[in-house]
Parts: structure tokens; C-alpha cells; sequence
């Protein structure tokens, strides 16, 4: 009998020793786990720094954004400023009447003249067949702008005119240029560069609408 309380007594005091093991174990890791939150708790504070910096780019981009948009905007009505033109056009030819309102709006002082014949006209002002549109302008300097051509392409041609060349020309009427818009859409088409031998070249290639701006 003694033998049996014996072991009993044996095998209870390694019971109580893995218990505690067990319980000292389950407390150490709550600990660790408090700790844990605790840290993570702690560093939240610091979190929304980034947020004031992305928020701050934000701005910045923004006012980045609003002023590449409005710069056109403001620059817009001095494209063409100084510069004066006749347009030689049909009377009965809207798409002709838009584009010289939308030269007007870039600063083109335009005198509208409208003709039964256009055909003298282009040919008084050298404007090869296969470049030939819908009106013929003509600047008090004697260049020559056939078509629906960009105030941006004129503005550059006049500022900085290539020895050889007499003017523009947008040949046809491309839907989506300036005074051609329809329904947002846009066809590609090239700026063509007239030169005093009769030749042509290409002065720009118009891919997008933005390009026009």
C-alpha cells in the first residue's frame, strides 16, 4: 500500500510540474502577444504620415494637372496675335465659317471674303491641285494657309518660315480639325509644308486631337 501511495505521490508531483510548465508556457505567450499588439498598437500613430505626404502630392498634382490644362486656355487667343488675314471662301460653306470663328478665337484678324470662283484664287496663290481644300487664307505678308490648318502649325510657320516655303496646307477637309469636329471624331492627317517651286512637304503629322493644342 505504501508502495502504491508512493507512486501516486510520484506520478502527482510530475503532473504538477507539467501543469506549470504548461501554465508558465500560456503565459509567456500572452505576454509575447500583448507586446506584440502593444507595438503594433504604438506604431499606428505614425501611419497617417504617409497619408499627409500622398494627400500633399495629391495637391501638387493636381495643380500640375489644372495648370498644363488651363496654359493652352490663357496662351490660346495670342497664337495668331498680330496677324492678319483674308480667308477666301464659299458663301454657302459652314465648315469654312467655323474654322475662320476658331482663327478669330486664337487671336487671327480675319477678313472673310466670300467668291464664286475659288479655283483663281488658288491658283493666283500657288496652291498645288492635290493640296487644295475648302478656303484659301492669305496673311497681309503674302503666306498662304489652305485648309483647315491648326493655329498652333501657323503660329510656328510665321515665327520661324523655312527659306523656301510659300505657306501650309491641310489638304481635303479631315473630319475632327479645327472647324471639322463631328461627333468627338477624329481623323489623322498631315500639315503639308508648300514651297516656292511648286513642291510639298510634310510640316506635321496630326495623330491625336491634342495635337492640335
Amino acid at each position: 500500500m505504501r508502495r502504491y501511495t508512493n507512486m501516486f505521490s510520484s506520478k502527482h508531483n510530475q503532473l504538477s510540474g507539467r501543469t506549470l510548465l504548461v501554465m508558465m508556457t500560456s503565459s509567456l505567450l500572452l505576454a509575447a502577444c500583448s507586446q506584440s499588439n502593444t507595438g503594433t498598437s504604438d506604431s499606428k500613430p505614425v501611419q497617417p504620415e504617409p497619408t499627409v505626404a500622398t494627400s500633399t502630392n495629391q495637391v501638387t498634382e493636381t495643380q500640375a494637372e489644372s495648370t498644363a490644362v488651363t496654359t493652352p486656355v490663357v496662351n490660346q487667343s495670342d497664337l495668331l496675335k498680330n496677324v492678319s488675314a483674308t480667308v477666301y471662301k464659299d458663301a454657302n460653306c459652314g465648315c469654312c465659317k467655323e474654322w475662320v470663328s476658331y482663327a478669330e478665337d486664337n487671336g487671327l484678324s480675319a477678313t472673310a471674303q466670300d467668291v464664286e470662283d475659288l479655283s483663281l484664287f488658288k491658283e493666283r496663290y500657288s496652291v498645288p491641285q492635290q493640296m487644295r481644300s475648302c478656303h484659301t487664307t492669305v496673311t497681309t505678308d503674302g503666306f498662304v494657309f489652305e485648309g483647315h490648318v491648326p493655329a498652333k502649325y501657323m503660329a510656328q510657320f510665321l515665327a520661324n518660315t523655312p527659306a523656301q516655303a510659300i505657306g501650309l496646307a491641310v489638304p481635303s477637309m479631315p473630319v475632327g480639325s479645327p472647324g471639322m469636329e463631328y461627333e468627338g471624331k477624329f481623323m489623322p492627317y498631315k500639315v503639308m509644308q508648300l514651297n516656292k517651286d511648286g513642291t510639298t512637304e510634310v510640316y506635321a503629322d496630326i495623330e491625336s486631337p491634342q495635337q492640335q493644342l
